[in-house]
């Protein structure tokens, strides 16, 4: 039976079967009802660089809420700059399988205005 969650693990499995194949870093994100998680991943390593989410303390402080787009671009702020001091400029934009909108829009284009490539 194919539920919501099957079917989004499904086309996030097709999209990182062909950027492992191409070995590209990926900047891999992770969606929940009340956070929201990135991480950039080395594609031939598969070894984590960085990572970013609404869990950090001083990112929960400067945040009233961390389910929503403001937290989003936060968190692609803060990815892009972590990326960044680690020498990783192009990413391949692994979304795991969410709808481009709202939340993974919001955080995708955060992390391209402050210099990551996708």
């Amino acid at each position: 039976m194919m539920t919501k969650n099957n079917a989004r693990i499904r086309r996030a499995t097709k999209s990182r079967a062909n950027m492992a194949y191409l070995g590209k870093t990926r900047l891999s994100i992770h969606r929940s009802n009340t956070n929201i998680y990135a991480q950039v991943i080395d594609g031939k390593t598969n070894k984590i660089i960085a990572s970013a989410s609404t869990l950090e303390v001083d990112v929960k402080k400067k945040l009233k809420n961390t389910s929503n787009t403001n937290a989003a671009t936060e968190i692609g702020k803060r990815i892009a700059d972590k990326a960044i001091k680690a020498g990783v400029k192009v990413v391949a934009f692994d979304r795991s399988g969410y709808r481009y909108h709202g939340r993974v829009k919001a955080l995708a284009d955060s992390a391209r205005e402050n210099g990551l490539t996708f």
